[in-house]
């Protein structure tokens, strides 16, 4: 395990989603039948800001769609990511350049490359772990 991969951390991955406030869900799907859009829907439940990032959508779940995360105005604290492991790397970059402080690769989302570069730059990653599951168990609703 790197440094700041906590993914095997219970103690700092509660941590993570307890400082966490706002989140921008890399691949959130429009669909509520697809794991994205259920877990965004639980964790905007739960408290969180949630922004959708996808470039085929406007609109998501009624919150502004951005093409990426470079285009969010405001500040991220953790980037969730709902995209192959293929296609993190570029993700990966984009986190670092917005100062997000978390990088979260949902269940079968491993890219040990991309993850092992964002916790170089300082951040935070959990890798093929579900949000929603994680915050169930570790915080509750």
């Amino acid at each position: 395990m790197h440094i700041n991969d906590i993914s095997a951390d219970r103690a700092a991955t509660r941590a993570l989603l307890q400082d966490t406030r706002t989140i921008a869900i890399v691949g959130l799907s429009p669909n509520p039948q697809r794991p994205s859009n259920e877990v965004a829907r639980y964790l905007r439940a739960a408290g969180y800001t949630i922004i959708p990032v996808n470039p085929a959508c406007d609109q998501v779940l009624g919150e502004k769609c951005y093409a990426s995360l470079r285009e969010i105005p405001g500040p991220v604290d953790l980037v969730d990511v709902f995209r192959r492991p293929e296609d993190v790397m570029p993700i990966v970059d984009d986190a670092i350049a917005i100062g997000a402080r978390g990088l979260w690769l949902q269940l079968g989302v491993i890219a040990p490359e991309a993850a092992r570069r964002a916790a170089d730059a300082g951040l935070k990653v959990v890798m093929d772990r579900c949000t929603k599951v994680e915050h169930a168990v570790l915080i509750g609703r």
